[in-house]
């Protein structure tokens, strides 16, 4: 009984921690040296999500009436059913970022910056997706955090985030660029309008 009970928990063990459904967590990088640029068409960023979680909880926006609107008159301002509708993401980001957050210092942990990036890549490589960074109160000084992919190919989405004390001791990110490093290579760059 006692042999079957090990290997049921060694199954278990082999089973949660299979790589392929987990999520990793990105490494900070101690020194945030220059790479040799070598853009390639077999790596490509495909989208971008920005989300900012903020202490302060968003208002709702009152409805809009028009006083000029005059019966059986048309009007260029949105109606307060599509008000409604553009405040559905945004609500729902917030509770998913917020979700499972009990406690005040629970949602203190989760308040930052936070970065999906959808990117692919044609051919198999060990790829490296970097996130460099800036923060207001560091003012130059360049962060950066990345996640490693070993023979990868297809599409994937990358996450990361500047929250918790990182964001409320620095500030928010001011600019950003997301790298696609191949041995030792940029081979892909996204950036925000503000990185120099």
């Amino acid at each position: 009984m006692r042999f079957a009970a090990q290997v049921f928990a060694l199954i278990f063990f082999a089973i949660g921690t299979s790589g392929e459904g987990a999520v990793e967590e990105p490494r900070i990088v101690e020194k945030v040296t220059p790479l040799q640029l070598a853009l390639s068409k077999d790596f490509q960023f495909r989208k971008t999500k920005l989300y900012f979680l903020s202490e302060k909880v968003p208002k709702k926006e009152a409805p809009r009436t028009s006083s000029a609107l005059k019966p059986g008159g048309s009007s260029t301002a949105p109606s307060q059913k599509t008000l409604t509708l553009q405040d559905v993401p945004i609500t729902f980001e917030r509770q998913y970022r917020l979700y499972g957050a009990v406690t005040a210092l629970d949602q203190r942990q989760r308040f930052g910056d936070y970065f999906d990036f959808f990117w692919r890549a044609k051919r198999p490589a060990d790829v490296t997706v970097r996130l460099e960074y800036r923060q207001e109160k560091l003012h130059d000084h360049v962060q950066a955090q990345e996640i490693s992919y070993r023979n990868v190919r297809g599409t994937r989405k990358t996450e990361f985030k500047v929250v918790g004390d990182d964001y409320l001791d620095d500030g928010r990110v001011i600019a950003w660029r997301c790298l696609l490093i191949e041995g030792g290579r940029i081979v892909a760059e996204n950036r925000s309008y503000m990185w120099e």
